[in-house]
């Protein structure tokens, strides 16, 4: 908390916006029949702070490490976003590549306590994923979504690219489907689309189906032997190893392009649109 008030002071950051960033969004977590269910939420289409990225990250890694959990439901609140990713607020409040680094280094954070988990990761997809939310969904090891859960990859339109997230994707879709989002940055690819490239497994016409369909997943996981599922995720996530460093690596760079001229003007367009 100390260092969250002194990044406050340093940046002169206005109290609107300490409220914007701190008070408003939040993380519910509980433990219920063998099943975690954490839950993230952000009034502006669930898009993510660095706050609230730490605290998603951690809430992820310590559901992990308690025994009365054997599967991890992930999920947002609200029935429009799943995720619009990075903050906008947060990014323009940017002013030195430490502090960029610092910021993506959250989502980063939160893909590595998923594929560190030692168990399965359920995420509920009921709305539009952008940017770092199309990585949340990527990350997890099965994805559920409703019909309209469309995704977009909108970094390289702000002036940056999804480099944070971009492993987490294109091991999911595959090299070329993640170069199509990559480039195409402003267009929206439908839940179909991202169903036939494995970023979904199931998708249902209703929010009340896709809650039936994790529901009824996460009960069967619930009573698998805990041991073979742990062992069959560190098969799935083979190749990863490097992730720790390689994230972080992926974070420097984001941190400094937001700090790039085209990039705040970007941002603002962006901003001004809304």
């Amino acid at each position: 908390m100390r260092d969250f008030f002194i990044f406050i002071y340093l940046h002169k950051i206005q109290l609107t916006n300490i409220l914007f960033l701190f008070m408003e969004g939040h993380i519910n977590s509980n433990i219920a029949s063998g099943i975690a269910t954490i839950t993230f939420f952000h009034p502006q289409s669930n898009s993510m702070p660095g706050v609230l990225l730490r605290q998603l990250a951690e809430e992820i890694t310590k559901a992990g490490k308690d025994d009365n959990a054997k599967v991890i439901v992930l999920q947002s609140e609200g029935d429009k976003a799943f995720c619009a990713g990075a903050s906008f607020d947060e990014l323009i409040s940017i002013k030195d590549l430490e502090t960029g680094k610092k910021f993506f280094s959250g989502f980063a954070m939160v893909i590595n306590a998923i594929r560190t988990a030692p168990k399965f990761v359920i995420a509920r997809v009921q709305g539009k994923a952008v940017g770092g939310g199309v990585g949340i969904a990527s990350a997890a090891d099965y994805t559920l979504a409703v019909d309209s859960s469309s995704i977009k990859l909108s970094e390289l339109a702000v002036g940056i690219g999804p480099f944070v997230v971009g492993p987490a994707v294109e091991r999911k879709v595959g090299t070329s489907a993640f170069t199509s989002l990559s480039i195409n940055a402003t267009e929206w690819q439908t839940a179909e689309w991202a169903r036939e490239k494995g970023l979904y497994v199931e998708l249902y016409k209703t929010t009340q189906e896709l809650d039936a369909a994790v529901s009824a997943l996460a009960d069967k996981l619930s009573k698998s032997n805990p041991e073979a599922m742990a062992m069959l995720k560190k098969i799935f996530w083979r190749g990863t190893e490097n992730w720790d460093t390689l994230l972080i690596e992926r974070a420097e760079m984001s941190g400094k392009l937001v700090l790039s001229e085209f990039t705040i003007n970007a941002i603002n367009k962006f901003k001004a649109k809304a």
